[in-house]
């Protein structure tokens, strides 16, 4: 699964490397977090066509994280639809329409996981800080959706929520040693082609199934585990981690 990640990088920077052509103010505004949990505001890269033109535009703006399906009653929802699994994307009504007309790149840094380590006790665990191995953006396979809120007015600009999801897949080689899942991150020849809204949904599955971005690993602290710590000590290196036997890529 994918429950925490780190999202700092400056927002045109990013543009510059996404080939942004238009940046939303909210995105651009948005804060850096080095622990990016559910439910947070999230920066996410798609294409539409614009609303003048109808030319297919690629832009950056601001979600919440946990996917809202259109016809949900409540957004609450969403704090359960962080993840979307790969393998089930089209057996989903959640997922199985924004899989087709709304994907997305989830712009991080990187992401957190947890290796359980049992000959240290049931509930030990740790902390590993996985990010590209190139220094460059981890861009998240993900979708996203919108949800209107009926009690709003027409001219209520909140009345109009945008929610995304993360897709994950299962890990493979040496990051299955942390954890059996790990989310899908896109190599950036592959952007386009996700992005683009003419590719239907079984090319997209194409891409999903192609090999990703390489990862690297290191431990780090506990600290990552509380929603109230942030800053960028939290991918600094455990000078002393728990794990005996730290998984390294």
């Amino acid at each position: 699964m994918c429950g925490r990640f780190a999202s700092f990088r400056d927002a045109e920077d990013l543009a510059d490397e996404l080939a942004i052509a238009e940046l939303a103010e909210d995105a651009r505004l948005l804060a850096p977090s080095w622990n990016v949990a559910p439910t947070d505001p999230v920066r996410i890269v798609v294409e539409r066509p614009a609303r003048d033109t109808g030319e297919i535009t690629r832009s950056m703006r601001v979600a919440r994280w946990g996917l809202v399906p259109s016809w949900a009653k409540d957004p609450g929802i969403g704090a359960r639809m962080i993840n979307a699994r790969s393998e089930s994307l089209l057996d989903k009504p959640a997922f199985a329409k924004p899989f087709a007309a709304r994907r997305c790149l989830v712009v991080a840094d990187g992401y957190y996981e947890w290796r359980k380590l049992p000959d240290a006790g049931p509930k030990a665990k740790q902390a590993y800080w996985i990010r590209p191995a190139t220094g460059r953006t981890a861009a998240f396979a993900g979708l996203y959706e919108f949800w209107r809120d009926r009690s709003r007015s027409d001219d209520d600009p909140a009345r109009w929520l945008v929610t995304t999801t993360v897709i994950t897949g299962a890990a493979a080689g040496k990051l299955e040693l942390i954890h059996d899942r790990t989310p899908v991150v896109l190599p950036p020849d592959a952007w386009d082609r996700w992005l683009d809204p003419d590719v239907g949904a079984q090319e997209a599955e194409t891409l999903l199934r192609a090999p990703g971005a390489p990862l690297t690993t290191s431990p780090v602290g506990a600290a990552v585990g509380s929603v109230r710590n942030d800053g960028p000590g939290l991918i600094d290196p455990d000078p002393d981690p728990r794990d005996p036997e730290p998984v390294l890529l």
